[in-house]
């Protein structure tokens, strides 16, 4: 059984030819005021909030706690000279078993294909865990995998997004963990004197346990956070706005304290004597309306909807308001989609705007197809 893999996801592998030993292991509705002439008269017409909704939570005199045991286990793998391997697409690497301790019967290890799992994975590294041994007919269990850089931080981490069922000799894991020629170039850092470190993070669920009892108490449920949503429909609706943002034509309500919190460029220009302190106005003609709006949207909510879209537009505006985060986000899209018809204008895109890690995966890009990359080749005419 196999799932439709990408970058991220995860999915069973099918058993693959091995020739490799063991490697070494270790809209807007502003709210309008209506003045009379006077202070003293002035009145705000205001839309009254809805009630909150009332909250019947049921309370029991008896209860039972089901608590699931959850085993976690670590393991580091280092394979030595990996630019030297010579496995082809298909052969793997096997890493030593581990385990939770000397007591547990679940064996684990991982399987690496340093140049992909098959025909589609071939440009990737494959990564899989793999349950050597078990006393039980399966396991649930949840993984994390990531490589140490030079630093011993953890980079590039895959993590499962639900807990996979394991029986013996099976494996799941990332068919396309991690590109081939972002790891080998010596500018990501992931390759220390030529050593590949993977760090794996396995939680495993053991057997479960009811406790019954009986309590007086009041029971409650804390509802979730809401932040996001909260300021993203103060975005929306625009209320308690004091700052007006123009661009072509159109004006965006905004709120000054959110905008410099999020941007050191907004809060320069709030905090010095400049034009847009003194009137409330920002005039910006170099975004378009909708990349504006996409850029405050996360601003206020730390979400881009759509990021797929405007990618190339939201990285020229992140790198101009400081937004780190959207930044490398938009970087992380583009590198993702990377062709031979669009990798020159992104490299471009990328000196323009500093995006240092968008700049070294478009050049490996290109080093590896330098005959079929479009404008490429016109320029070393």
């Amino acid at each position: 059984m196999e799932m439709q893999p990408v970058v991220s996801e995860c999915s069973q592998q099918q058993t693959p030819r091995a020739t490799s030993n063991t490697s070494s292991s270790s809209s807007s509705g502003a709210a309008s005021a209506a003045s009379s002439g006077s202070a003293a008269g002035m009145a705000v017409s205001r839309v009254p909030s809805p009630p909150p909704p009332e909250v019947n939570t049921p309370v029991a005199k008896n209860r039972c706690y089901t608590q699931v045991k959850v085993v976690k286990l670590s393991y580091m793998w280092t394979i030595t000279n990996f630019s030297f391997r010579r496995e082809e697409m298909g052969e793997f690497l096997k890493s030593s078993t581990f385990s939770a301790g000397a007591k547990d019967k679940l064996k684990w290890c991982l399987r690496v294909n340093p140049k992909g799992l098959d025909e589609e994975s071939k440009d990737y590294l494959s990564l899989y865990l793999l349950l050597v041994s078990c006393n039980k007919s399966e396991v649930r269990a949840k993984f994390k995998f990531s490589i140490l850089n030079a630093k011993r931080e953890e980079t590039k981490a895959m993590k499962s997004q639900r807990a996979y069922r394991f029986v013996q000799g099976t494996k799941w894991g990332c068919r396309k963990f991690i590109r081939r020629d972002f790891l080998l170039d010596e500018a990501n850092g992931l390759l220390p004197d030529d050593k590949l470190t993977i760090f794996c993070e396995v939680s495993v669920a053991g057997d479960s346990v009811n406790i019954s009892g009986q309590s007086n108490a009041i029971q409650f449920k804390v509802p979730e956070c809401r932040l996001s949503d909260d300021l993203g429909l103060l975005f929306e609706n625009q209320k308690f706005s004091d700052v007006t943002l123009s661009v072509s034509g159109r004006e965006f309500q905004a709120h000054k304290a959110i905008l410099a919190a999020r941007s050191p460029v907004f809060a320069a220009m709030f905090e010095n004597e400049m034009e847009e302190r003194k009137h409330n106005r920002v005039e910006i003609t170099d975004v378009d309306h909708e990349v504006l709006r996409e850029m405050l949207r996360f601003i206020y909510t730390g979400k881009a909807t759509n990021l797929e879209k405007m990618a190339g537009d939201l990285l020229a505006a992140a790198d101009k308001y400081a937004l780190e985060r959207l930044k490398f986000m938009c970087e992380e899209a583009l590198c993702t989609n990377l062709s031979t018809e669009n990798v020159t204008d992104i490299l471009i895109l990328a000196d323009l705007h500093s995006a240092d890690h968008l700049k070294a995966q478009s050049i490996a890009f290109i080093k590896t197809r330098p005959t079929t990359t479009k404008k490429w080749k016109c320029s070393r005419c």
